[in-house]
């Protein structure tokens, strides 16, 4: 076993700290080395204890987590896990967190709700470990807040007819900074979009709304018998599985309450499974960063039926667990870092 992460648990809860820090501790990868209810504590905590990892509530006394979070990227970057609440709010300050240099976010536990503590275990402590594993990079990785930038010669790809092309990008832990660096550099008539990020319900509909304020391209939250249009991003809405059929010649939306796959709602899997059935003439699918291997026994199978697959490069990922195994089943056709995708989506589709 490797080196024991040391967690510094950050929130105003006296009920939710002792929560954390039992489930925490129950992870030999992971000790907690102190609790604070607030930043000023935290941040003395932070000098004193050195810990690898942060868990930061957002709503918070004397100074929110958000503030917080700012000052300690700039003056003193640690791997920070956010706690959010499932509200409008919670999602827009957890997803501007991100924005912010945060690695990711979990939701508050629903304490008292059957099994769901177990699960929440599991999810915080894979959490932060992975978090923890980012550390020595972090220094290196400066929160980029995304500003829209014209690509370069990037004219409109021709038009290959309605239901006849189509691009799919999965993604998970870091993937919302990641599409909103890859899809800011796309001309507004590409193929339709598909998006499937690891996300809550409530964070998705906040996500395609940010996404839609940055990009050239339209970005909508996917409805259930939605018709596919050249120009739009479709963001799997969080809790439900996004599948893509055919109707016609038009592809369509399939938006379905059913059970998890690889324990994700939405799932990468479910997608790309899907547009294999839908026997599309020109798929080109994309795996993004993320932890966990969701969705690359499905990229080999796009590969497999015709597809142009891609997966981002270790370097340019935060997590490279799921294209890492893509690339390791050997379902990509190409390794590349986030900056050159564009690039290559363009160059396949002319």
């Amino acid at each position: 076993m490797g080196q024991v992460l040391k967690v510094l648990v950050v929130d105003d809860s006296a009920l939710i700290r002792k929560v954390l820090s039992e489930v925490i501790s129950s992870d030999p990868r992971l000790t907690v080395v102190g609790t604070a209810a607030e930043p000023y504590e935290a941040r003395d905590k932070i000098k004193a204890l050195a810990p690898d990892v942060v868990t930061l509530d957002i709503e918070m006394p004397k100074m929110d987590g958000i503030t917080f979070l700012k000052n300690l990227m700039r003056l003193h970057p640690l791997p920070v896990v956010m706690l959010s609440t499932l509200t409008a709010k919670g999602a827009d300050e957890t997803l501007k967190a991100l924005e912010l240099g945060a690695i990711d976010f979990i939701q508050k536990p629903q304490l008292g709700a059957a099994g769901m503590v177990g699960e929440f275990a599991q999810t915080l402590n894979d959490k932060v470990a992975a978090a923890g594993a980012l550390k020595s990079r972090l220094v290196k990785r400066a929160p980029q807040l995304s500003v829209p930038v014209a690509p370069q010669a990037n004219t409109a790809p021709p038009s290959a007819g309605e239901g006849k092309e189509l691009i799919v990008i999965g993604s998970s832990t870091g993937g919302t900074e990641a599409l909103s660096d890859l899809l800011m550099h796309l001309p507004d008539q590409m193929p339709p979009i598909v998006v499937a990020q690891h996300i809550p319900a409530t964070f998705s509909e906040r996500f395609a709304k940010r996404l839609n304020e940055k990009i050239p391209l339209s970005v909508v939250e996917a409805q259930h018998g939605q018709t596919l249009q050249r120009g739009t991003v479709y963001i799997a809405p969080g809790g439900f599985q996004l599948r893509i059929s055919r109707h016609g010649a038009a592809l369509k939306c399939q938006v379905t309450d059913d059970e998890p796959v690889n324990r994700h709602k939405p799932s990468v899997e479910a997608l790309f499974d899907s547009v294999v059935a839908a026997k599309v003439p020109k798929v080109l699918a994309v795996m993004l960063t993320g932890m966990g291997s969701d969705g690359a026994a499905a990229m080999l199978r796009l590969k497999q039926s015709g597809a142009y697959t891609i997966a981002q490069d270790e370097e340019s990922s935060l997590v490279w667990g799921m294209p890492g195994s893509a690339v390791k089943l050997g379902a990509a056709d190409e390794v590349a870092s986030l900056n050159k995708i564009p690039r290559s989506l363009l160059q396949r589709l002319r």
